[in-house]
């Protein structure tokens, strides 16, 4: 029975549980494969003395595992950009194949990285990267490839999903953040999960596999969730939503919308029920329609179990000694599209809007009259006169689909009128229709 040879590079919580389960499993992953998968080094910048490596060859400095002859596959478990790079450039170049979840690296080098790889007809798997143990990457680039993928939409982080369920019951964001960060889900520096960069690596990533354009994390449009108050989230129930922080991708015929931010969806649809730390990921595709993929978008043993699947399907290649098996990104590169990422004055979305008015005859009237004169139409309107204080009264509007740049500019001009106090707040809102 043939041996394939793993170095795993970083045994920090993935790379843990990593290891871990590939030990663990080990029999019932040879049962199912064929072939013994085999951990024939380890590096790693801080070991741990809670795993014993036994026999395995160990060192801190991970390019040790490139250089090894032994290894065919590389692991790569350290997170980060620049090192990460250079680790899987360099064995790429030493005809390696790769396996990562690293989002970050594979949104902003993928380019590079797929390329290097097709060169010397290596794998580069990234399953991981996006929403953890869900399988999401494989359902979008094997189980809809019959599919002409319009759109995906996404909770896919976690900690913002945790932070936005919690503050339904009335508690602010700064606390609900500080509970976060006791419990272990959001970083000391929270700003890539609450701002909505973590999400936007991982849609660049799913927009690419799902639509076959280049990755092109730097057009993302990221809007954090900092700025949600438990008045905006309660009034939303009150309309039939519920608050998510979303990534949505969808193909136009003119470019793709590549956007996160906070998203109004209906309570009634399955992804409103997605709460606490969990991920989910809706595909649309013109064949099988709507599909939703759910789970655990983090943890060692739950990412653990997307790295194993990926180390399985390049461990295949080489005991089989057969050419990559599926294409990067689900496209061969001769089919891949150079569609532009649309601005976000061009994104089509509904929105909501919550203005202060000043309680003066004729103000609902002036509102109305600019949002119709950009073309907006709208769908329902509360004016909560239990609400008025020192002369201000909340008005709250939900609108049908328009451009961003008919919404902006009417924001302008309502937040222009003497009778509006203070910003207009607004919220994109999707019925994934």
């Amino acid at each position: 029975m043939k041996d394939v040879n793993v170095g795993i590079c970083g045994l920090g919580t993935v790379g843990g549980g990593t290891y871990n389960v590939l030990t663990r499993n080990a029999s019932l992953i040879t049962g199912r494969t064929g072939f013994n998968i085999r951990i024939a080094r380890v590096a790693t910048r801080t070991p741990r003395s809670d795993i014993d490596l036994g026999d395995i060859p160990f060192s801190t400095d991970v390019f040790d595992v490139v250089n090894d002859p032994s290894v065919d596959i590389v692991v790569e478990l350290i997170g980060g950009y620049e090192t990460a790079r250079e680790l899987v450039l360099a064995a790429i170049k030493n005809g390696k194949h790769v396996v990562t979840a690293n989002k970050a690296l594979i949104a902003v080098h993928g380019n590079e990285i797929f390329e290097a790889a097709a060169k010397k007809n290596v794998i580069v798997a990234y399953e991981a990267g996006v929403a953890g143990g869900i399988p999401v990457i494989k359902a979008v680039r094997e189980g809809m490839a019959a599919n002409r993928v319009d759109w995906i939409a996404g909770i896919i982080n976690g900690t913002g999903n945790y932070i936005l369920t919690e503050m339904r019951a009335g508690r602010e964001f700064a606390e609900v953040l500080k509970e976060a960060q006791d419990l272990g889900y959001a970083e000391a520096d929270p700003t890539f999960d609450v701002e909505g960069i973590d999400a936007a690596h991982k849609l660049t990533i799913l927009a690419s596999a799902g639509f076959g354009v280049p990755l092109q994390f730097e057009k993302a449009y990221t809007e954090g969730i900092s700025e949600i108050t438990p008045y905006d989230i309660a009034h939303a129930e009150v309309l039939g939503y519920r608050i998510k922080h979303l990534g949505i991708a969808r193909r136009r015929d003119e470019g793709i919308e590549l956007r996160v931010h906070p998203t109004l969806v209906p309570r009634s649809h399955l992804i409103a029920q997605v709460d606490g730390v969990l991920n989910a990921v809706l595909v649309d595709g013109d064949a099988v329609g709507q599909t939703m993929y759910y789970g655990p978008g983090a943890g060692d043993e739950a990412t653990a179990s997307a790295v194993i699947a990926d180390i399985i399907d390049a461990a295949r290649s080489v005991a089989a000694e057969s050419n990559q098996r599926v294409p990067y990104l689900g496209f061969s590169p001769s089919a891949m599209e150079d569609l532009p990422v649309l601005p976000m004055e061009d994104v089509q979305s509904a929105y909501y809007l919550r203005i202060q008015a000043l309680d003066r005859p004729g103000v609902l009237a002036k509102v109305a009259s600019i949002l119709s004169e950009h073309g907006i139409n709208i769908e329902s309107i509360m004016q909560k006169e239990s609400e008025l204080k020192d002369g201000r009264i909340p008005v709250i509007i939900l609108t049908h689909t328009v451009q961003e740049r008919q919404i902006n500019r009417a924001i302008e001009e309502l937040e222009a009128l003497s009778d509006i106090d203070g910003k207009v707040i607004r919220i994109r809102a999707e019925n994934f229709n």
